[in-house]
């Protein structure tokens, strides 16, 4: 896991990259969401969808929500960035949708993209 803070508009945003996955459940995202919060001192966080379980983009296993909740109840912001393209399910597509109209959670193709967005929020 690479962890780099970016700084736009005078906040700071970390972009965490991995090529394995780091949240797998709850728990795994809590303990990322702290890692950053008390390590770089970031309410706002990029993650590449790579390091987020498939199980996550199934909306009918719930994951997604329980994660994104506690991201909302803990005042993290978060942006995924990657492709979703490959993702057929209407239900998800629309829960992007959704998503990328609120002022929590985005999903963005590309890092530029998601720091100009959690730091305009």
């Amino acid at each position: 896991m690479k962890v780099k803070v970016m700084n736009e508009n005078g906040i700071d945003v970390s972009v965490v990259n991995s090529d394995e996955v780091l949240i797998k459940d709850v728990q795994s995202a809590l303990d990322l969401m702290m890692n950053v919060l008390y390590s770089n001192g970031c309410e706002r966080v990029v993650i590449n969808k790579e390091a987020i379980c498939e199980e996550f983009f199934d909306l009918s296993t719930r994951l997604a929500g329980e994660i994104l909740q506690k991201f909302v109840d803990y005042h993290i912001k978060i942006a995924i960035i990657g492709d979703f393209s490959k993702y057929t399910s209407k239900s998800l597509r629309d829960f992007i949708y959704e998503s990328n109209n609120g002022r929590h959670v985005f999903f963005l193709p590309h890092e530029k993209q998601a720091v100009q967005k959690l730091s305009s929020v």
